[in-house]
């Protein structure tokens, strides 16, 4: 899939959406599963999934319990993926490179105040109950880390990655399928990273927050999975009430 600029996941729709366009993959047929496509496109089943997730968004396909993803649908004539723009795998691996070696040099240089800050902030996401706000703190947190660095640019990289998870439509609906499965940031992590920073030891800052965002790569690859599955189950409720209905009639 190299040799061109659109992201992955876009790639991958796309070529998907021609097969389905030219009949390889015909109305009614069950898509290959994950593990095979991403053999196939030689891309990380992550990537598959946000593939998945934008085809299912325009209704091209749509997931069945316990049996798969089936086409539904033709794309339309020469429709692309790019307006679904970033998906939230994708947007946590460039947060994987830049916010690890980001805490990695805050801990070298951050001051007892914004420790003190960090330190608020574990307390008010252990005990803040919305959803929207814990999302709000936790973003927090991360642009103080970035900020305790003392590099503006590195700061306006975390920031602009952080403006991309609300703006991007494909993000968004990721990250409210997490949201809609229970995701939310976990105290212990944060509170993991708070201490490598309070230690000022470079190297188990980095790890602790590459082990939080590699966590948020597994929840949200278990949330979107749960939300396939949920909306096929409704799926599936729907049309049995619908069968009752005519059977008594």
């Amino acid at each position: 899939m190299a040799g061109t600029h659109r992201k992955l996941y876009q790639q991958v729709a796309e070529a998907l959406a021609a097969r389905i366009a030219n009949g390889s993959h015909a109305i009614g047929d069950r898509l290959p599963g994950e593990r095979d496509l991403a053999e196939q496109f030689k891309v990380s089943r992550p990537t598959i999934r946000e593939a998945m997730i934008a085809l299912e968004m325009r209704g091209i396909v749509e997931a069945r319990h316990k049996s798969g993803i089936y086409v539904m649908q033709a794309p339309a004539a020469n429709r692309q993926f790019g307006d679904l723009d970033v998906g939230a795998f994708e947007l946590v691996e460039a947060r994987l490179a830049i916010e690890g070696e980001a805490a990695a040099l805050a801990a070298t240089a951050i001051d007892t105040d914004t420790l003190a800050q960090l330190t608020g902030l574990l307390a008010t996401m252990a005990h803040e109950t919305e959803q929207r706000e814990k999302v709000d703190v936790d973003r927090t947190f991360h642009l103080l880390i970035a900020g305790a660095t003392g590099n503006s640019v590195i700061r306006s990289m975390v920031e602009t990655l952080w403006d991309l998870r609300e703006s991007s439509p494909l993000c968004v609906h990721m990250f409210a399928a997490a949201r809609r499965n229970g995701v939310a940031p976990r105290v212990d992590e944060h509170r993991a990273i708070v201490a490598a920073l309070a230690a000022h030891d470079s190297k188990a800052a980095r790890a602790a927050m590459r082990a939080h965002l590699s966590r948020v790569v597994d929840d949200l690859l278990e949330a979107t999975r749960l939300e396939l599955i949920q909306r096929a189950e409704a799926d599936a409720d729907a049309q049995r009430v619908q069968v009752n209905m005519r059977a008594w009639a």
